[in-house]
């Protein structure tokens, strides 16, 4: 038998990818609940139009038959709802940020101490990619060689006219680098082998909206371990003419040579999403990575039936979110 999960807020879209890999690794989902009637309520309604809105939060968590809770709501009310579930008994998968505050991590580590529940992040930059998932087996196999430095790249298409207010609002989405560059800190650490690194520098900035001064449109973070080096850069640049939301990258820099991935489009290059690009000693080709698959959520639900953590580890889920909030903090001149 697989998993039952319910979904506690949909204020973002990254709810649609997280209930629809559930579902298809095998989940059953019981139902969703948010706060009011977010924008992204039509989208959801289409995509899962037999699942049922579930009017009782507190019923949802009382359910036995629920294994884990899917958490999407506005980002500073992730760590309360996450707590709540686990308190009672439910696993967690929060997508990013998982938290907003540094006080909001710390409390979650203590209730995921005291309870033993899991809390995962949903990094979907890497686990909602399949070309990261060939990207992963080709640097385990020592495809080019011990990995000294990433470069990850995240730009993002604004749609102001589409956002809610609360994404505007610095306290509610907790600063670029929060949100956005969390998914960037995650695959620096999983690439290079990190256990821990040192932010060594961070910006985070209002560049071209005066109208929204909330808003942070411009971001950087240069990382460092003791296994290698990483630079994030992460926007709300990206121009009307691009075909989709970013043209995400990751470069991944080897002892005997790199990949790149070019996530979600190829500027004219291949046609579609996934394409891998990979040079070394014996090779220099792009790859189209699309059927590489999506091992996150088949892992994420054994981990909830065996009690392992093979999915991410719960140190890394708790290390990738240190990072992000300590960088905004510096990004801020408050560390």
């Amino acid at each position: 038998m697989s998993i039952r999960f319910a979904v506690l807020g949909i204020d973002h879209r990254h709810a649609f990818g997280m209930t629809e890999h559930l579902t298809a690794a095998g989940a059953t989902c019981a139902g969703w609940w948010t706060e009011g009637a977010p924008n992204t309520e039509e989208g959801f309604r289409k995509r899962f139009p037999d699942l049922p809105r579930l009017r009782d939060r507190a019923a949802v968590l009382a359910d036995p038959e629920v294994d884990l809770v899917v958490i999407a709501a506005i980002p500073r009310d992730r760590a309360g709802l996450a707590i709540e579930a686990m308190r009672a008994g439910k696993d967690v998968m929060v997508d990013k940020p998982g938290c907003t505050t540094l006080e909001q991590l710390a409390e979650i580590r203590r209730v995921q101490a005291e309870t033993g529940r899991i809390w995962s992040v949903d990094f979907s930059e890497r686990f909602e990619v399949p070309s990261v998932t060939l990207a992963t087996q080709l640097v385990q196999d020592g495809a080019i060689g011990r990995v000294v430095q990433t470069v990850g790249l995240g730009p993002h298409r604004l749609n102001r006219e589409t956002r809610p207010g609360w994404f505007f609002d610095r306290e509610a989405y907790g600063g670029i680098l929060t949100d956005i560059a969390s998914h960037q800190i995650d695959q620096f650490l999983h690439f290079t082998g990190s256990q821990s690194a040192k932010v060594v520098h961070a910006v985070a900035e209002n560049v071209a909206h005066p109208d929204d001064p909330g808003l942070q449109d411009f971001g950087e973070i240069a990382l460092s371990s003791a296994n290698g080096r990483g630079y994030i850069r992460v926007d709300w640049f990206t121009p009307d003419a691009l075909p989709t939301w970013g043209d995400g990258r990751l470069t991944i820099l080897g002892t005997d040579g790199y990949i790149e991935l070019r996530k979600y489009v190829d500027v004219g290059g291949r046609e579609g999403t996934d394409t891998l690009i990979l040079v070394n000693g014996d090779r220099s080709e792009a790859i189209d990575a699309r059927d590489a698959g999506l091992p996150y959520f088949p892992r994420i639900i054994a981990d909830v039936q065996e009690r392992t953590e093979t999915a991410m580890t719960q140190a890394h889920a708790f290390t990738v979110m240190e990072l992000a909030l300590r960088a905004q903090a510096m990004a801020e001149g408050r560390a």
